[in-house]
C-alpha cells in the first residue's frame, strides 16, 4: 500500500522493515552476453533504492526481472518471501503486486485515461466499475491530473502520460513500485512534474526500486544507491556517501562525468 499524503505530513516508515524483494546469487545472459552477474540485494519495505551507472551495465534487466518480464538463468528473487512463479495465475497475482512504470508510457491508446487506471483493478482485483472509478478520480487527483480523466493518451503531454501510467499501477495496490528510466523520455521541462510524483510517493512509504539518471532525485529521495555498472552491483551506500565519497574507481569515473553536465 502507499500512505496518503496528509495536510499535517506524515512520517514514511523507517526503512530496515521485513525484507520485501531479495535477490540472490541472479545471473541473466542474452545470448552469450552476461548482462547480470551474481547479483545480491534486499530491499526492504518501505525502502527507496535508486540504481545508477553507465547504459548498459544491467540496469533496466534488473528491474525487469523482479517481476519476470526477464527470466533468470541462476539464483532466485522472492516477493515478500514467496518465488517468483513461473507462469500462470500465480505469476499474474505477482505481477499485480509489482507496480511497473516504464520509459514508454504503455497506456492503451483506444481507452480513456480514467479507462486505462480502472482496468486492472477491475479485471484481476475484482472491484466494482463504480468503486474502481471512485479510486481512479483519486489517483488521478493525487498526480494532478483529475481533469484529464475522461481525455485519450495522445491527448496528454508526455509527462501527463507518465502521471497517469504512474496512477495506473498505483491502483493495483502494489507492494513495491519499479521505475524504469521513467522520465527519460520526456522533455526536460516535464520531468519535473513526474519526479515530483515519484518523490512524494518516495516520502510516503511506498517501496521503490528506481532504475534513473536523475542524480537529484537519487540524491534527495533514495535511502540507498546501488551503483552498477558491467553487469555487477559495484558499489552501494547512502546518496550521502557516494556522492560525496564513492569508493570504487568505476564509480568515481561515471560520477566525475556526470556531475559535470
Amino acid at each position: 500500500m502507499f500512505w496518503p499524503m496528509t495536510d499535517s505530513g506524515i512520517e514514511p516508515p523507517v526503512p530496515g522493515g521485513r525484507p520485501l524483494v531479495v535477490l540472490e546469487n541472479v545471473n541473466k545472459h542474452f545470448g552469450d552476453l552476461h548482462v547480470l552477474k551474481d547479483i545480491n540485494l534486499i530491499l526492504h519495505q518501505g525502502e527507496v533504492v535508486v540504481v545508477i551507472g553507465p547504459s548498459g551495465g544491467g540496469k533496466s534487466t534488473l528491474c525487469r526481472t523482479i517481476n519476470r518480464l526477464e527470466t533468470i538463468d541462476e539464483g532466485t528473487i522472492t516477493l515478500d518471501g514467496v518465488p517468483l512463479p513461473n507462469e500462470g495465475k500465480a505469476l499474474a497475482r505477482l505481477r499485480s503486486d509489482v507496480g511497473m512504470v516504464f520509459q514508454s508510457f504503455n497506456l492503451f491508446a483506444h481507452k480513456t485515461i480514467l479507462q486505462n487506471v480502472t482496468l486492472g483493478p477491475i479485471k484481476v482485483r475484482k472491484l466494482s466499475k463504480s468503486e474502481a472509478e471512485k479510486e481512479a478520480l483519486a489517483l488521478l487527483e493525487r498526480v494532478g491530473i483529475a481533469n484529464q480523466a475522461d481525455k485519450y493518451p495522445a491527448q496528454l503531454s508526455g509527462g501527463q502520460q507518465q502521471r497517469a501510467a504512474i496512477a495506473r499501477a498505483l491502483a493495483m495496490k502494489p507492494k513495491v513500485m519499479l521505475f524504469d528510466e521513467a522520465t527519460s523520455a520526456l522533455d526536460p521541462e516535464m520531468v519535473k512534474e513526474v519526479l515530483d510524483v515519484m518523490t512524494s510517493l518516495a516520502r510516503e512509504g511506498m517501496t521503490m526500486i528506481v532504475v534513473t539518471h536523475e542524480m537529484g532525485f537519487a540524491r534527495s529521495a533514495a535511502q540507498r544507491v546501488v551503483f552498477m555498472a558491467e553487469g555487477r552491483i559495484a558499489e552501494e551506500s547512502t546518496p550521502q556517501e557516494f556522492f560525496t565519497n564513492p569508493r570504487t574507481d568505476r564509480a568515481k569515473d561515471f560520477l566525475s562525468k556526470i556531475l559535470k553536465h
